[in-house]
């Protein structure tokens, strides 16, 4: 039997998260927080990585996943990070800077910005870079940008600037298997610097304007998140989970 002429087969993709390990930078809040959630149930080994770790008798919550301290603003830190994590399957980055920090086009200075070009594009960064050399051959890298990437508004210049960079580098670092979730409307912590009734008018409008006619959840972007982890022809693409969002005139 002439062995040279049987065809190579490929394993098949198993398509799940059993026994995999995945770490979520910004996994302990919002949407992170529904990632980390998400890959959790589906049986895989979750890292949450933020800032400062959080003691089980205050966040309770936490207690499935384990913990590892991270600064997006500081590549030491990153380095550091991955250097504790080891091996991994899947990276998440969801962080970045809160409400109001990024700066405007005419701001006395540059600081807001740079400050936010810092944590959300080169912490995306610093985490895939640092992270890569650590992956599973069948692993991938995800980042969050947001609908704003895709469609400016006046006023958030650095923003719509810094989730376009966020998407072009998802599409840059193959071979690695990288891609981009750009989420619509979330109702997170996000919002808590505007009042209860402020936060239900805005429920409102979204309701009133969207498609789907509801407001987004953090779990709707870990269903999402789940599907790019484990498909792995799946590469380089912007999955954008808005409710439609671009369908319609600006909520807000």
């Amino acid at each position: 039997m002439n062995t040279a002429s049987i065809e190579h087969k490929e394993e098949p993709p198993t398509h799940d998260l059993i026994g995999k390990r995945v770490v979520v930078v910004g996994g302990k809040t919002g949407i992170g927080f529904g990632v980390a959630r998400a890959a959790h149930a589906a049986d895989a080994t979750v890292v949450v990585a933020s800032r400062r770790n959080v003691p089980a008798e205050e966040r309770p919550d936490l207690v499935s996943f384990e913990q590892v301290s991270l600064d997006l603003c500081d590549e030491a830190s990153v380095r550091a990070a991955f250097e504790t994590i080891g091996s991994l399957d899947h990276l998440i980055v969801t962080a970045g800077s809160a409400a109001g920090s990024w700066g405007a086009f005419m701001d006395e200075d540059m600081r807001g910005v740079r400050s936010y070009m810092e944590s959300k594009f080169l912490g995306s960064w610093a985490c895939a870079r640092h992270a890569a050399p650590r992956l599973a051959k069948d692993g991938s890298i995800t980042f969050l940008s947001g609908g704003t990437g895709a469609r400016a508004k006046l006023g958030l210049a650095a923003v719509t600037s810094v989730f376009s960079a966020v998407e072009a580098l998802s599409g840059s670092l193959a071979p690695v298997r990288v891609n981009t979730i750009r989420p619509g409307f979330v109702e997170t912590e996000f919002w808590n610097f505007l009042s209860e009734a402020q936060r239900e008018e805005m429920r409102a409008k979204v309701r009133a304007k969207l498609p789907v006619r509801r407001v987004g959840t953090p779990a709707d972007i870990g269903h999402a998140a789940l599907f790019l982890m484990t498909n792995s022809y799946v590469t380089g693409t912007v999955l954008e989970v808005s409710g439609g969002e671009l369908l319609v005139e600006w909520l807000f």
